[in-house]
């Protein structure tokens, strides 16, 4: 079941629902089998007045896919980083409930902890959906880190202050690095571990792929 708030706040509401919500992000594992893992992506139609939203449903590990769901809303939260979520989540939500079946993880194209109330896309989905997420973002929102080694695997922390907020994870050789962190019941290290098993020859995962691509993002 999902659970939901009020969508028609202002900014500093959303600041506040992030702060009471991120107590109930669990960073370690607590998932079992995965033989389905969603992909979630949004985009904008209308001149920015419509937010389509995508979820592809993706057989683990066979990265084949089995199901997808799109669903329309009218944009109603400005774009402010750090409060992405209030704008996306809503149509993700949509798109989640009209899938057949339940995905057992869902991998975000947007932070988890890696933000700076510790509340990025990947938790706020997580918590309202109960389902285990990730967030893979191709950006840095926030924290620091040293120089990832330029191979497949390698990776760095990202840390802000004394806290490991995440992890830059070079999916492949010879591009960016992605940054990858706990949404909701998934640890850091399996974080990686899933991500890197959804990367085939591309920079991102098979799952963001899908979803960018029926989200019409390319």
């Amino acid at each position: 079941m999902i659970e939901t708030h009020s969508w028609n706040v202002s900014p500093s509401e959303a600041r506040a629902i992030q702060e009471d919500l991120r107590g109930r992000v669990i960073t370690q594992d607590d998932f079992g089998d995965i033989r389905q893992v969603a992909g979630t992506d949004v985009a904008f139609e209308e001149q920015g007045r419509v937010t389509r939203g995508a979820v592809a449903l993706l057989e683990y590990p066979g990265l084949e896919l089995i199901e997808h769901a799109i669903a329309r809303r009218p944009t109603t939260f400005p774009y402010i980083p750090g409060l992405l979520s209030f704008r996306e989540i809503p149509v993700l939500l949509d798109a989640i409930e009209a899938l057949g079946r339940r995905p057992d993880l869902v991998i975000c194209d947007g932070q988890g902890i890696a933000h700076p109330r510790r509340f990025g896309l990947a938790c706020h989905l997580g918590v309202l959906t109960d389902l285990p997420a990730i967030g893979v973002a191709k950006s840095r929102l926030t924290g620091k880190h040293e120089v990832v080694p330029d191979r497949k695997g390698a990776w760095v922390p990202l840390r802000d202050g004394d806290d490991v907020i995440g992890a830059v994870l070079r999916t492949r050789r010879g591009v960016r690095p992605v940054y990858v962190s706990p949404g909701h019941k998934v640890s850091l290290e399996s974080a990686i571990r899933l991500t890197l098993d959804c990367i085939t020859r591309f920079r991102l995962p098979e799952t963001t792929r899908w979803a960018d691509r029926l989200a019409g993002g390319g």
